[in-house]
């Protein structure tokens, strides 16, 4: 698999002491530990324990032996830096993860639970490049929450990929917004630099919305679920 999308179902899977104990690093489980809500521990415990498993399989050693580093704007990568020429990205929210995997280039990944947001407008006007502004504006009230989902979506996946954290406003580039297929359009007004870029919108459980943006041209990505038991499996 050249890149490819992992979906996490997070609710379903025990994950027993052992599991932790055996895969994740001390420092991953002291880090887990400074969640007040035992919710946003569990989510987090098993958000990495997942990402060890997957990049794990597509490594092939053992996921308890992967060590990580911050990058230079604190995106997590493999040591040593490049492994295998593989990156690799983590979202959650609410129940599902989404664990981004890419020998072509650098990844980034996003989901959202698409909750109510009070004035979807105002925030876009706050944050959007001025083409997507525009193209929100003339959404019918029924379709601009959807809308404005698969925009934020996307525009933090990239942001993810390129590892610039927030340090990237987000109106500095834009991107499409549906029914138009996904793709970046321009980067700090340039239309040829978006062009190098892979854009793919996610629906990866009911009620919620992702992207995934991949930093080469015309790259196709594969979703793929972890099956059932994941927690408890050893690759």
């Amino acid at each position: 698999m050249a890149s490819g999308v992992w979906v996490v179902d997070l609710s379903r899977e025990h994950l027993g002491p052992a599991a932790v104990n055996a895969i994740l690093s001390p420092d991953e489980i002291a880090r887990a530990d400074r969640f007040l809500r035992p919710a946003d521990r569990r989510r987090f415990l098993g958000s990495h324990l997942a990402v060890r498993l997957v990049l794990g399989r597509a490594l092939g050693i053992d996921p308890a032996d992967l060590d990580f580093a911050a990058g230079p704007n604190g995106k997590p990568e493999l040591k040593p830096r490049g492994r295998d020429r593989l990156d690799f990205n983590l979202s959650h929210s609410g129940d599902f993860a989404l664990i981004g995997v890419s020998r072509q280039g650098a990844i980034g990944v996003d989901v959202e639970v698409a909750r109510p947001i009070a004035d979807t407008l105002r925030v876009a006007r706050a944050h959007f490049a001025p083409s997507e502004i525009q193209t929100l504006e003339g959404c019918t009230s029924e379709a601009l929450p959807g809308a404005f989902f698969a925009c934020w979506t996307c525009k933090e996946a990239f942001v993810k990929a390129t590892g610039a954290g927030l340090s990237m406003r987000l109106d500095r580039f834009a991107v499409t917004i549906p029914p138009a297929p996904a793709r970046v359009v321009s980067i700090d007004g340039d239309a040829t630099a978006g062009r190098t870029w892979s854009l793919h919108r996610l629906a990866p459980a009911p009620g919620h919305v992702g992207a995934v943006a991949i930093a080469a041209p015309d790259t196709a990505c594969e979703v793929l679920h972890l099956e059932p038991g994941w927690a408890r499996a050893r690759w």
